[in-house]
């Protein structure tokens, strides 16, 4: 049997979507093909005209809800913790996730974590702690999991891996959130990871969307050298 093959009767047996088994499907391909998972700098070009959030002071609130979506797949490993990374304590006696907690309720917005299976139990427990938050959705969804595989023949190993953070519209799709959320009315997702406490959602933002009728945006910051590893903007021929 192919390692693709194995991989993919692996998932389907475990009971990954088959969404998330075509997504793999796709990127076994690529690694199978030689693909080095690079974009070359001479395919890229700087991006210009992006505008700033000072000129939208005139944007009204959008005419939908929002939902606030927290990347939560990661573990605390390199900060020395075995469970979430939203777990670790930033402040005196608040962790990332208990920070989260507060800002949606201040906002008075719906949080759904993306969990992985590491994160989920302890991730809701957790969150347990805050009753009253606010929203009407499930409080979070699952990304898939794929297996690892051998370096030497691509066969799959018997430990299992989350496909990181890119797997958020296989997983809000295939778990069914997305028709939950269009369902309750919901038209704009705040997205950022949990471990992104100075992402914050921004009303102006969603209503410029639905005023110019844009489909996505992404809000960044000014990169330093320091920021080389999280990659940067830029427009692909």
């Amino acid at each position: 049997m192919t390692g693709l093959a194995a991989a993919e009767a692996k998932m389907r047996a475990a009971g990954v979507s088959d969404v998330g088994v075509r997504a793999f499907a796709r990127l076994y391909g690529l690694m199978a093909a030689g693909d080095r998972g690079v974009v070359d700098s001479d395919e890229l070009e700087p991006v210009s005209g992006v505008p700033s959030l000072d000129e939208l002071d005139d944007v009204e609130a959008p005419p939908g809800p929002t939902v606030m979506i927290r990347l939560n797949g990661g573990l605390g490993t390199t900060m020395g913790l075995s469970g979430p990374k939203s777990l670790v304590e930033v402040k005196p006696g608040l962790t990332f996730l208990d920070v989260i907690a507060r800002q949606v309720l201040a906002a008075r917005l719906p949080l759904v974590l993306m969990n992985s299976y590491a994160t989920r139990e302890p991730s809701l427990a957790a969150l347990e702690r805050h009753g009253g938050l606010p929203g009407d959705l499930p409080p979070d969804f699952l990304q898939h999991r794929e297996p690892r595989l051998r370096a030497a023949d691509l066969q799959p190993l018997d430990e299992w891996c989350p496909p990181g953070h890119g797997d958020l519209y296989a997983a809000l799709y295939a778990s069914g959130m997305l028709a939950e959320m269009l369902a309750r009315g919901y038209r704009y997702a705040f997205v950022a990871n949990a471990d992104n406490l100075g992402a914050v959602p921004e009303p102006r933002i969603p209503g410029w969307m639905a005023r110019e009728g844009i489909p996505f945006v992404m809000e960044v910051v000014e990169g330093t050298a320091a920021d080389r590893k999280g990659g940067h903007i830029a427009v692909r021929d």
